[in-house]
């Protein structure tokens, strides 16, 4: 029985180099994926709706985070934040603001692909552009109240006169454990795993309506499968691991589950599924890109028709 977390303690030095070289590269690959992916939506794509308002809230989210990945490099390179507690708390919460961010905006194109399809007729009235609009205001509102909340609940005081990159009180109080085991459990229940499963519920709906449809008519629909699958693969690839090793790392901080093992394992994962994480904002542009082709490829009057 696992009774100190201090004795589970394990070395986890590598995350400093880990962080500095995946932080680089997202850095570099998603400023250059979505600042294209802006020049698309901007400049380039003249039909706009549903898919595309999503998309570009999407690109917005993706941005802010990719802003603050240089600052996060260089405290893992130089091991000491020198910017301040406020950026270092904004840094955090942009993070959060993203991760989740791109989940919500992912369901929401997954569920605004269910509408069309599979109830083509009964929702022309909720798939409106006003509607996208009115969806994404209401994102954003719990985005940056969460993503701050977040932020502003760590603690980024180091033993020594210098600001630390900013980490979870977890350890100098009882009641910041059970307040992080309810926020986490929370967390995992409500902004992921309930997206997860509509996600999966409006995608399999999906692809049983097109099972049924005529071969020709199949292959018109091609885009909308290859979207499916990228949405897919950003989702469980990127926030399920992390979800997981979150749900595992803090059931054995609080004290519900008594593993020395888990502890030490879901410590060692954590840069590496955070990491992963992080490069959704990478990933994201192969769906902008798939979207777009939607976008072009549908014909103006057909929006309540199941060809979208």
């Amino acid at each position: 029985m696992m009774t100190d977390n201090d004795s589970c303690a394990i070395d986890d030095a590598f995350k400093y180099v880990l962080y500095s070289s995946a932080f680089s590269i997202v850095f570099i690959l998603g400023l250059l994926f979505n600042t294209m992916a802006m020049y698309i939506f901007a400049c380039r794509l003249k039909m706009r709706n549903e898919t595309t308002t999503y998309m570009m809230n999407l690109v917005a989210s993706d941005t802010l985070f990719v802003f603050s990945l240089p600052f996060r490099t260089f405290y893992f390179i130089n091991r000491e934040w020198p910017f301040g507690k406020a950026l270092c708390q904004i840094s955090v919460a942009l993070f959060y603001t993203n991760m989740y961010g791109s989940i919500l905006f992912l369901t929401c194109i997954s569920v605004d692909r269910f509408l069309a399809i599979v109830h083509p007729f009964a929702s022309k009235t909720l798939r409106t552009k006003r509607n996208a609009r009115i969806a994404c205001c209401v994102i954003w509102v719990l985005l940056l109240s969460g993503g701050l909340t977040a932020g502003f609940v760590m603690d980024t005081t180091s033993s020594t006169s210098n600001v630390k990159f900013a980490y979870l009180q977890t350890e100098s109080k009882n009641q910041w454990k059970m307040k992080l085991h309810e926020f986490t459990l929370s967390l995992v229940q409500i902004a992921y795993l309930l997206p997860a499963l509509l996600l999966l519920f409006s995608y399999c709906s999906i692809l049983r309506v097109l099972r049924r449809l005529p071969h020709r008519r199949k292959i018109r629909h091609r885009r909308t499968l290859t979207v499916i699958y990228w949405v897919l693969v950003v989702f469980f690839l990127c926030f399920t691991p992390y979800h997981l090793n979150l749900l595992g790392y803090t059931l054995t901080q609080v004290g519900l589950v008594h593993s020395c093992g888990l502890a030490q394992v879901t410590k060692a994962l954590h840069p590496v599924v955070l990491s992963l994480a992080s490069t959704n904002c990478c990933l994201n542009p192969l769906i902008y890109y798939f979207s777009s082709s939607l976008v072009h490829k549908e014909p103006t009057g057909s929006r309540g028709s199941a060809s979208q």
